[in-house]
C-alpha cells in the first residue's frame, strides 16, 4: 500500500467534531500566525543543533536520520509527525510505547529523548501547519479513531509539541515500567491523557499556552538536572 493511500484512508477514518472553542479566533487564526513566525525565526538558529544531531544519529546506528509516523491531526486530517530517530529500525513493530530502559532506544536516542531534542524537526510540521508549539500531543491513529464524542474536540485544535499532559507525564517510561508497557499505557495512562487533552482543547488561550510553554521548559530542565545528579552518585 502506498504512503499516500495510507494517509488518505487514515484521514477518512478519523472522527469529526463541531462543538464550540473557548477562543475560536485565537485558536484558528492568531495562534497559527504566531506559530509560523516563531518557527520560521527558529529554523536557522536550531540548525546549529540539528545538523550535529543528524550526523550523530546516522553515524551511530543503522537506518534513516528521521522517524516519521501517522498521527491524528487538526480538523480530522492525519499527518506524518517528524522526529529524529531515537530507536533501532523496526522498533515500532514490537510496541508503540517506550518501556523503562527500553533496549530499542539507541545511546544517542537516550540523550535526545531526555533533552527533548528529538522533537526539533517538528518545527517543519509547525511551518507546514500540521502542528503548533503548544497543543494536545498527537496520538496514534488506533487511539484517535476511538475517541468518544467528548474527546473529539482534541482534533479541533492543532496538536502540539507540548501540552499539560506532556508536563505531568514527562517520565512516561517510568510510569509504564518494564513489563507490558503498551498495556500499562492503555490501562493507566491513556484515559488521564485524554482527559487533560480535552480540558486543554476546551480552554485553549494565549495565557494558557504561555504558561504551558514556560512550564515545559522548567520541567525539562529539572528532569535533566535530576538525571545528572543521579548519574554522579
Amino acid at each position: 500500500m502506498q504512503p499516500h493511500t495510507t494517509l488518505q484512508s487514515a484521514r477518512e477514518s478519523l472522527p469529526r467534531w463541531d462543538g464550540p472553542l473557548s477562543h475560536p479566533i485565537y485558536s484558528r487564526y492568531v495562534k497559527r500566525v504566531l506559530d509560523f513566525v516563531l518557527a520560521l525565526a527558529l529554523i536557522i538558529p536550531c540548525m546549529v543543533f540539528m545538523i550535529p544531531i543528524a550526523i550523530a544519529v546516522k553515524a551511530t546506528s543503522e537506518g534513516p536520520i528521521f522517524y516519521t509516523a501517522l498521527r491524528g491531526g487538526y480538523h480530522n486530517k492525519a499527518f506524518n509527525i517528524l522526529k529524529f530517530r531515537t530507536m533501532v529500525v523496526g522498533a515500532d513493530k514490537y510496541s508503540s510505547t517506550t518501556a523503562l530502559n527500553d533496549p530499542r532506544v539507541t545511546p544517542v536516542g537516550r540523550v535526545l529523548r531526555a533533552t527533548k531534542l528529538d522533537e526539533l524537526p517538528q518545527l517543519f510540521n509547525i511551518l507546514k501547519g500540521d502542528m503548533s508549539f503548544i497543543g494536545p500531543r498527537p496520538e496514534l491513529l488506533r487511539y484517535t479513531t476511538q475517541y468518544t464524542e467528548e474527546q473529539q474536540c482534541i482534533l479541533w485544535v492543532r496538536p502540539g509539541i507540548s501540552d499539560p499532559s506532556s508536563i505531568k507525564l514527562i517520565s512516561l517510561d517510568e510510569l509504564v515500567g518494564h513489563d507490558d508497557p503498551e498495556g500499562n499505557y492503555e490501562k493507566k495512562i491513556l484515559g488521564e491523557k485524554n482527559r487533560m487533552r480535552v480540558e486543554y482543547a476546551r480552554s485553549q488561550s494565549f495565557s494558557l499556552d504561555m504558561r504551558v510553554f514556560f512550564d515545559t521548559l522548567k520541567t525539562v530542565i529539572q528532569k535533566n538536572l535530576r538525571s545528572a545528579r543521579r548519574s554522579r552518585q
